[in-house]
């Protein structure tokens, strides 16, 4: 495929068109009305080949009666496009009524064409996508080389628009196909680190957390974003809740924290999620790290679940803007303090700041602060002596079956 020249894109850049940014079919449509301008043509499409027809994928029209549909299709054979493509036509004719070949198409006669010029799009694989196509009802014997030169430009930028599309579309289709295999299979599997009381050392819950064994190999937080991609977010986030929720329960009173993001909750899937767990031993942790436009219904949904003994996290308090308003908004139980403030909190005086400012907010608001990311006895000494309860991380436990965790919890003294 050819690659675009500065000299070449700065013409799109003058007219305000954004090669990188647009949608594709507002792209293409910028780029044909801006060649059929330049030349004075009535019309101008492009075409993609499929299944034996001629297929226009995005039309512009400077004479509503020589309008074509987008989407609409006509026998690849009988059109101009193929021809073009095969060498059967010239890709610039001044005149169809002079050219015996074009006169045996039916449309030369009943459009009738006039002037006409065509480009094959072709992908870097070497296959014809479709065509670039302008045309006239009239004759122009104005149209020289330069003219076809020009419009062959056009075409190289729409097929490196449409390749890109394409490529994404595939790209795409493979990230859902990766998603359904994980929903529909035994490749997901929990995991569960423990909270510990930093006084007593006890665990009083467990953070669940996904794994998955199913190719890529990759972290959890990779499928997430890529379910989220194509749509399946919250199929996946429900499907980590059940399995989470789904052993038996633990002993000792130890909670099981679930992450969950503000749009299952709102859609409304939760509860049935939840059904089967005896609510008052489940933590919700809200994960977004972004901003949430409905606080009301949020904390509308979520209401009922907490009368029943249901209590909510907020996750990564520190690490961006959002967890502030879900704070704020939604009251939680438990605040989680981001590892990126945690970590190395014995040598930053400004995480230690921010940590004493939030346990103050967090006493003022009846809220428990929990440590994330704990690591290194240093950062536990610090924490304690900021007045922090709770924490979770490495040095406190590690992420372990649920076999595991039970056996755990069964070993603390009573």
């Amino acid at each position: 495929m050819v690659s675009l020249q500065p000299a070449k894109l700065a013409v799109f850049v003058r007219d305000g068109i954004d090669v990188e940014t647009e949608r594709v079919a507002d792209l293409l449509t910028k780029l044909l009305r801006t060649v059929r301008s330049h030349l004075g043509m009535e019309a101008a499409f492009v075409s993609q080949f499929a299944h034996g027809r001629r297929f226009f994928q995005a039309v512009d029209c400077g004479n509503p009666s020589c309008a074509l549909p987008v989407g609409g299709s006509d026998p690849l054979e009988d059109s101009y496009c193929m021809r073009v493509a095969d060498g059967r036509l010239p890709q610039l004719i001044s005149n169809a009524q002079d050219l015996p070949a074009a006169l045996e198409l039916a449309a030369t006669r009943s459009f009738p064409v006039g002037a006409h010029l065509s480009i094959p799009l072709r992908l870097s694989d070497g296959s014809v996508y479709g065509t670039f196509c302008c045309f006239s009802r009239t004759p122009d014997y104005s149209l020289n080389p330069r003219d076809l030169e020009l419009l062959r430009m056009f075409a190289d930028i729409a097929a490196t628009v449409i390749e890109r599309d394409l490529d994404e579309e595939r790209t795409l289709a493979q990230s859902r196909e990766r998603v359904e295999q994980v929903l529909q299979g035994q490749v997901l599997s929990m995991v569960f680190q423990p909270i510990v009381d930093l006084e007593t050392q006890r665990i009083v819950g467990f953070e669940s957390l996904a794994r998955f064994r199913s190719e890529p190999q990759r972290s959890p937080d990779l499928w997430f974003k890529e379910a989220n991609t194509v749509g399946l977010g919250q199929d996946l986030e429900v499907m980590a809740i059940e399995a989470a929720l789904d052993n038996g329960g633990l002993n000792g009173g130890v909670y099981v924290a679930c992450n969950v993001s503000p749009d299952v909750v709102l859609a409304g899937g939760l509860p049935a999620a939840l059904c089967d767990g005896a609510l008052s031993r489940i933590v919700l942790e809200i994960t977004e790290h972004s901003s949430v436009r409905d606080y009301e219904n949020l904390e509308y949904v979520l209401r009922p679940l907490r009368d029943r003994g249901l209590r909510l996290a907020v996750d990564d308090a520190g690490a961006g803007y959002s967890s502030f308003g879900h704070i704020l908004r939604l009251h939680p139980d438990y605040i989680k303090l981001d590892m990126s403030i945690t970590r190395g909190i014995d040598r930053d005086r400004g995480r230690r700041a921010l940590t004493a400012a939030l346990m103050g907010f967090a006493h003022e608001t009846g809220s428990e602060l929990i440590a994330e990311g704990v690591e290194t006895a240093s950062e536990l000494a610090t924490l304690r002596s900021l007045g922090v309860h709770k924490g979770q991380g490495y040095l406190l436990g590690r992420p372990s079956p649920i076999d595991i965790a039970r056996h755990l919890v069964d070993r603390q003294p009573t």
